[in-house]
């Protein structure tokens, strides 16, 4: 079978001969969210992305993003390493996961290390940095700019009994009732008149 036959299979090679099977990448990245995440990070750090540096390059050694914790929560990381192998380079990354989870991003949200390290899913690395920008809201000691929409909140509601009790005699339309809209009444066009005999 031909490698650039395109195939129902996800982890078929497309058309476009691709190095790496689909199966492998399974986030659609978008250039748009891509571009206001690493502006966001930029007026929170201070810092801007080195120039010329794709956007997952310039995130790969977790650099920028333990500064970015740094810059929400100080202190928050110790250290960060700005050289060595590739093991410091994904501790930082590790290190920045830890801190989202203290700063209280769901786990759920975080990426996976390989994803941002390996560049096999760099848009959940995007829906990290958005999970971070929503929890900024949740955050009342953060002055500064917050990324993606504010996250809905409680509200919670107090019934007396007597409420409770007057809706227990209502049945909703949802419940089905033969009351509604019917036909009855109804007469479209000329009515027929049928002889018999004649």
């Amino acid at each position: 079978a031909d490698q650039n036959q395109t195939s129902s299979h996800p982890r078929s090679r497309t058309s476009t001969n691709m190095s790496r099977p689909l199966w492998q990448i399974s986030g659609k990245r978008d250039p748009n969210q891509e571009l206001e995440a690493q502006l966001w990070i930029e007026a929170v750090t201070g810092e801007r992305f080195p120039p010329g540096v794709p956007y997952e390059l310039a995130l790969r050694d977790g650099i920028i993003l333990c500064k970015l914790m740094n810059s929400l929560m100080p202190g928050c990381i110790s250290r960060i390493n700005t050289s060595g192998g590739d093991y410091k380079l994904m501790d930082n990354i590790n290190q920045f996961q830890k801190a989202c989870i203290r700063y209280g991003v769901p786990d759920v949200d975080l990426f996976q290390t390989v994803d941002l390290f390996d560049q096999k899913n760099i848009a959940t690395v995007t829906m990290t940095i958005y999970a971070i920008g929503r929890t900024t809201y949740k955050h009342p000691e953060w002055r500064g700019p917050c990324l993606g929409p504010k996250p809905s909140e409680e509200n919670k509601r107090e019934w007396t009994e007597q409420q409770l009790r007057a809706g227990e005699g209502v049945i909703g339309l949802q419940a089905g009732t033969n009351k509604g809209a019917t036909q009855a009444g109804q007469n479209f066009g000329a009515s027929r008149k049928i002889l018999l005999g004649k």
